[in-house]
């Protein structure tokens, strides 16, 4: 099939920016202005001072080298910006060309090639998954025994699969082949791909899974994943300026971006490789990935006819398991349903995310372990200055509630299949917390909003304390967005 890609009109450099359709340079320039001198926070509480920093008084504070950004709407890319810089020492600058790692953003574009083959009728989605497999096989066990494990359950995220995700391998670190990463066999820094758990029974996130679905794609095209997913996906869909090729070819280091820690020093190697390249191994740039979200769509709204079924990108976008289409998050109801993934390799972080209904959206890619806050601020404040539903800061009222009741509400609820798999909520010096990492001081303030219900101030979480006959607290329940999780109490 020939390939259909977005129709550019002009292409315009406006300080920094490439103004790819839509709007005058003039207007979204001003746009962008806005957008980067007063970020807006996770949560607006009315009555308290609003601070908006710019982006980059947080990339300062964050030390997050370099950001790139691209905003789509309405089926066209709107404009693309790079700030900061790709790589410290050379003090080469972010730009269009420069490549991240799109980590588990990977997902979703492993996703469309394996419906590109099923939609030519090479593989089935519902299948036992060892019927595409003819170089390994998937063990199976007890908790296979009553439902098969197929391409669907494993993009779905319910298969049962272990191995939540990978850390790659340094440079100089021998890489493992596909088949000893998921049998687990040296030189695999990784466990072995099993299933632990009932086929079905409930979501868990597992690299490990699509990384089964990256063999059946090889071993049905009998071609390396890479050039399946280039040839299936990537040129179609115009995606240019990316690649699933790992370790990077030579002649895209000098356009590749530099990892970077939370501290501010570089991943040794400058980043890693990833042979699980359907989970982890895209390289691409904010720009490709807003192509991808628009052809996506349009194919969806049987607009094209490039590289799937109409059907099968429908399917695709639509809730199956939980909060999860295929190879995608799927949120919101009505005009603000969306489909989005985040990406987190060693130095990178990236968030992309698109209108189901009308091809609009926008993709962030940092270079840095600490760029998932900074692309969470892009991508609230483009949804202020753009109108994307769902996506901007929360408002919140404080209401008043007895802080000597707060001990009795500290404790760890359970929440099966979340990661983490609890919510272990805090009270010191009068004050509720909520955890956010291993250590002591990772933490964040939870407010009233009533005597028994509390909202975060780093995201839109809500938890409504429930106590049993006897008056003591026996489960949290939890909203993310508009999706209630019932957290029973662990005992104590």
């Amino acid at each position: 099939m020939a390939s259909l890609r977005s129709p550019i009109s002009t292409i315009v450099l406006v300080a920094g920016s490439i103004v790819l359709a839509g709007q005058s340079p003039a207007v979204v320039q001003q746009a962008i202005a806005r957008i980067e001198n007063g970020l807006f926070p996770p949560v607006i509480i009315h009555g308290r001072p609003l601070e908006r920093p710019t982006l980059a008084a947080r990339m300062r504070e964050l030390k997050v080298p370099g950001v790139s950004v691209a905003v789509f709407r309405n089926g066209r890319i709107e404009w693309t910006r790079g700030w900061g810089v790709a790589d410290v020492d050379s003090g080469r600058k972010v730009d269009r060309e420069t490549r991240f790692q799109a980590a588990s953003i990977s997902k979703p574009v492993a996703a469309a090639t394996v419906l590109a083959l099923v939609s030519r009728g090479r593989l089935s989605l519902d299948a036992d998954i060892n019927d595409h497999l003819s170089s390994w096989k998937l063990p199976g066990n007890e908790h296979t025994a009553s439902n098969a494990v197929t391409l669907r359950r494993l993009l779905t995220h319910s298969a049962g699969t272990t191995v939540h995700g990978f850390r790659g391998y340094a440079r100089g670190e021998t890489v493992p082949t596909l088949l000893q990463l998921l049998d687990g066999i040296e030189p695999a820094n990784s466990a072995p791909v099993r299933v632990d758990t009932p086929v079905g029974s409930r979501w868990r996130y597992s690299g490990g899974g699509i990384s089964i679905a990256q063999l059946a794609i090889a071993d049905e095209t009998k071609k390396p994943f890479a050039q399946s997913a280039r040839e299936l996906v990537l040129q179609p869909f115009g995606m240019t300026r990316s690649t699933f090729v790992q370790p990077l070819p030579a002649d895209l280091r000098d356009m590749a971006a530099t990892g970077y820690r939370s501290s501010g020093h570089a991943v040794a190697g400058k980043w890693h490789t990833y042979p699980e390249q359907a989970a982890a191994g895209l390289w691409t740039t904010p720009e490709d990935l807003a192509r991808f979200a628009i052809e996506l769509q349009k194919v969806a709204a049987g607009r094209s006819t490039q590289v799937m079924s109409r059907a099968l990108a429908q399917d695709m976008l639509r809730r199956q398991v939980e909060d999860w289409g295929l190879g995608v998050g799927v949120l919101g109801d009505g005009a603000a349903t969306r489909f989005s993934h985040g990406g987190a390799n060693e130095g990178f972080r990236a968030f992309w995310v698109g209108f189901r209904d009308h091809a609009s959206g926008v993709v962030v890619m940092t270079n840095s372990d600490a760029g998932m806050a900074v692309a969470n601020d892009v991508v609230r404040t483009v949804a202020r200055e753009y109108g994307f539903a769902g996506l901007g800061p929360v408002e919140r009222t404080l209401g008043t509630a007895d802080s000597k009741t707060y001990p009795e509400l500290a404790g760890r609820y359970e929440l099966p299949g979340r990661t983490p798999p609890f919510l272990l909520v805090i009270a010191d010096g009068g004050r509720l917390f909520r955890s956010t990492g291993p250590r002591p001081g990772q933490r964040s303030e939870l407010l009233p909003e009533s005597a028994d219900t509390f909202f975060a101030v780093d995201n839109e979480l809500r938890v409504r304390f429930v106590r049993d006959g006897t008056g003591r607290v026996a489960e949290a329940r939890v909203w993310q967005g508009s999706r209630e999780m019932r957290a029973p109490r662990a005992a104590q």
